[in-house]
């Protein structure tokens, strides 16, 4: 924690948001499971859903379920990588730079693993 300049409160204050973010996300995954296992099963059944008006197509909501699964894995490894941060004490220290993470930016963004000036020369990057 030597690095950190974030006092032992504040420190828990962050496991706990992220602890909690991480559950949602565990529940929210859990949810669009399920989906999937009804879509699946939808889609292994005799549905001509493709010309029905009333709603989206077997394929599209595979498609729209699969990709909030693929977004909630990656988020899922951000928040990991946060808590670990917070276990080794680097947690609000900039992974590019060194410098502190500001704490507006940790209360916005709790994951945040750049300070704002690294982070806006990374997405000027891409």
């Amino acid at each position: 924690m030597e690095n950190s300049r974030l006092d032992a409160s504040t420190l828990e204050h962050f496991r706990t948001v992220l602890e909690a973010q991480r559950a949602e996300l565990l529940e929210q995954t859990a949810h669009h499971e399920t989906s999937l296992a009804e879509v699946r099963v939808a889609r292994d059944g005799e549905s001509d859903d493709e010309h029905d008006p009333e709603g989206p197509t077997i394929a599209s909501e595979w498609s729209r379920l699969t990709g909030l699964q693929e977004a909630g894995a990656r988020e899922l490894t951000v928040i990991d990588k946060a808590l670990a941060r917070v276990e080794n004490g680097s947690f609000g220290i900039c992974t590019s730079c060194g410098n502190p993470i500001a704490r507006a930016r940790l209360d916005a963004r709790p994951a945040a693993e750049l300070c704002i000036d690294c982070a806006r020369r990374a997405e000027e990057r891409h």
